[in-house]
């Protein structure tokens, strides 16, 4: 039988829990996992508070992490994301890669991925990108809204990345997990394109008739600048757990169970 793993929300850790872990639903977990949405909003700095209270409580169990958080901690996973890196490159992003973020979101990932390294726990830091599902704001939703409502948009046609199910980044961490991954990986689905290829594909197999004309970055500028490139190489995860699945395929199911306001 595999591991079983509870997905614990960041929105509930707060001082207490971490102060008194055995006291707290951290203590009976098997996986811990830190998360922040992909979103770049006003909280950019968040994903850094978590972080330090997480590893801050390890540091004061000293080399012995389970003296703090008991048996059942075996590994943190940490979901980071391409904004660590400025865009410039002109193939995929190992995850050996140099960091070189372009903003305070890209800075405070950064900071995120450091402190996790210099704690001295075990982890999985999972780089990914470009995140969509059927629930919740995001781009897939946002699109298949615009092209039924919309006779015509533009999309950003000079940014180049990997589309994420979430659902599939959840599977992929788990199966990280089960194989006793450790370290820097990247899950994102296969395959690449542009946010404007995208933008189509959903149209498309939304069975919309909308018009989308390419246009540059310039003309929508992001509070959080966005690199250009941000295509994140994949070998290292495959060749420990496989394949990822095309984002088309991908995209397909997502757009099957798309939830409507």
């Amino acid at each position: 039988m595999g591991n079983t793993y509870n997905w614990f929300p960041t929105s509930t850790l707060n001082n207490s829990l971490i102060a008194n872990p055995t006291a707290s639903p951290i203590a009976t977990i098997t996986m811990y996992i830190v998360t922040v949405t992909e979103t770049a909003t006003g909280c950019e700095n968040v994903d850094t508070v978590i972080v330090t209270m997480v590893t801050s409580a390890m540091a004061d169990a000293g080399p012995d992490v389970e003296m703090c958080f008991g048996d059942a901690v075996q590994i943190l996973v940490h979901v980071s994301t391409d904004y660590v890196f400025d865009g410039a490159a002109s193939e995929p992003y190992e995850t050996d890669r140099q960091r070189s973020p372009l903003g305070a979101y890209g800075r405070t990932k950064a900071v995120g991925e450091e402190i996790i390294e210099a704690s001295g726990c075990e982890y999985i830091i999972a780089r990914t990108s470009w995140l969509y599902a059927p629930w919740a704001k995001n781009f897939v939703r946002t699109m298949a809204w615009l092209t039924d409502e919309k006779d015509q948009i533009k999309v950003v046609a000079d940014q180049r990345g990997r589309p994420t199910s979430a659902e599939h980044l959840a599977e992929t961490l788990v199966k990280l997990a089960d194989a006793n991954a450790r370290g820097f990986y990247h899950a994102t689905d296969g395959g690449e394109c542009t946010w404007f290829d995208f933008a189509c594909a959903i149209r498309d197999g939304l069975g919309h008739k909308c018009n989308i004309e390419p246009c540059t970055t310039d003309e929508f500028p992001r509070p959080a600048p966005r690199p250009a490139y941000s295509v994140l190489d994949l070998s290292k995860t495959e060749r420990l757990i496989g394949p990822m699945a095309d984002w088309r395929d991908n995209l397909s199911a997502v757009l099957a169970a798309l939830e409507t306001d």
